[in-house]
């Protein structure tokens, strides 16, 4: 496993995650002190994904996310490009495929809301993820991603800068046979991009209406926007 850049392989992501999976779940828990199970929560509020609804959850790893997404009664399929993750998985009642973010097997307007959590950063080519996601959503449809950001407490700042690579490191020593993998993981964290300049690759990327809100000090910011409406043809 190569150290953590922006031009990522995408086949050596997924058997990183593959090699992950039985255990990632479990992990994500301890590494967050628990507060994954509040960021999903929160997602899924912001989401706000109803009964009748078609949503995308992509990279949606083992699952758990999209189980949460389900509740309200909305039909929410969990798409990832491990096949492995999805395996860990199959335990969990919500529809799963294996696919490729930047080619998705669906067609244009498929969906009514397309999210992603924790997940985007792994992509290849965030933009032009984001461009195929507003080709499945249908116009007016909507677009949630939570995902780790910068931390706005400079204090909170820091130990975030200076002991996440130590933590993922050491847990992954702990909880998996690819500790490399954790080291990854922390580093793609810490070269992502702030909160505005993500929202300006979504906004680069066809949508509007980009806002986000930052949770626990914005070491995690869930940015929400919307697919622009059809415009009528001029005769």
């Amino acid at each position: 496993m190569s150290r953590a850049s922006l031009d990522k392989d995408p086949h050596e992501v997924a058997a990183m995650f593959d090699g992950v999976a039985s255990r990632y779940d479990r992990a994500n828990s301890f590494m967050t002190f628990g507060f994954d199970r509040r960021w999903r929560t929160t997602t899924s509020r912001v989401l706000d994904a109803r009964r009748g609804e078609r949503v995308l959850d992509l990279a949606a790893g083992t699952g758990v996310s999209t189980t949460e997404y389900a509740r309200g009664g909305a039909w929410c399929l969990a798409a990832d490009f491990s096949v492995g993750m999805l395996q860990a998985g199959l335990h969990r009642e919500v529809p799963m495929v294996a696919a490729d973010a930047l080619h998705l097997p669906f067609a244009d307007g498929s969906f009514d809301a397309a999210t992603i959590s924790l997940g985007i950063r792994n992509f290849v080519d965030t933009k032009a993820a984001l461009v195929e996601l507003a080709r499945v959503v249908r116009p007016g449809g909507r677009l949630v991603i939570c995902e780790v950001s910068t931390p706005t407490f400079p204090p909170i700042r820091f130990v975030y800068r200076r002991f996440m690579l130590r933590l993922m490191t050491w847990v992954g020593r702990r909880f998996s046979s690819n500790p490399d993998a954790y080291a990854y993981l922390a580093e793609s964290m810490l070269e992502w991009p702030k909160q505005r300049d993500f929202a300006e690759i979504i906004a680069a990327a066809g949508w509007r209406d980009v806002e986000w809100l930052n949770l626990t000090f914005g070491v995690v910011a869930v940015h929400r926007a919307t697919k622009p409406e059809a415009t009528p043809p001029v005769d």
